[in-house]
């Protein structure tokens, strides 16, 4: 009768394996085959308006190391290892950040400035994921008294990374909400 009740036992355990198995590879699968459908170009932008003169708004943002204290991502690592090279404010500046599991390590650089309206910088990530970002910032006039700013990310996600832009706008896009708030609130107190 043990005999028996071990022999039947066997084939039930090596069913619940494959259907694990199975179960492991749809999970797996279903990811790969989407991302084969979505496109490898991602998009962030985010606006806010400073009630602060174009100026005064162009002024402070030219400067990549004021991000240390608006940026969300910056601010991820109060401890991270930073290297500077070049004047900050021009074209050439770069930022090179080495921190924490959170914060990564990278570069960002000032690639172009439009004097009086916006930067455009690059980011080279290398850790937790190696990419490249372009991270334009831009003012624009609509008051004396008020500056409307937009900040943006966008770049290319190789497959099967690119799954992950299903989700790029809500994650990278509530980043650059709270951080565009945080600089509102630094200008607006100048």
């Amino acid at each position: 009768m043990v005999n028996l009740h071990n022999q039947l036992s066997k084939p039930n355990q090596m069913n619940i394996i494959v259907k694990i198995l199975i179960v492991l590879l749809v999970i797996i699968a279903i990811p790969l085959i989407l991302a084969l459908f979505i496109k490898k170009e991602y998009h962030v932008e985010r606006q806010i308006t400073i009630n602060r003169p174009r100026k005064a708004v162009f002024d402070y943002i030219r400067f990549l190391n004021n991000q240390e204290h608006y940026s969300k991502w910056v601010m991820m690592d109060p401890n991270m290892k930073k290297t500077l090279t070049g004047t900050d404010g021009t074209v050439g500046f770069t930022y090179a950040w080495d921190g924490n599991k959170a914060a990564g390590k990278g570069e960002q650089e000032i690639i172009n400035i439009n004097e009086g309206e916006g930067i455009d910088v690059q980011v080279r990530f290398i850790r937790p994921f190696e990419g490249i970002a372009y991270t334009p910032i831009t003012t624009y006039f609509i008051s004396p008294s008020q500056t409307p700013l937009k900040w943006e990310m966008k770049g290319t996600s190789p497959y099967p990374l690119n799954f992950t832009n299903l989700f790029v706008d809500n994650m990278l896009g509530k980043d650059l909400e709270s951080s565009l708030s945080t600089l509102k609130g630094i200008l607006e107190k100048q």
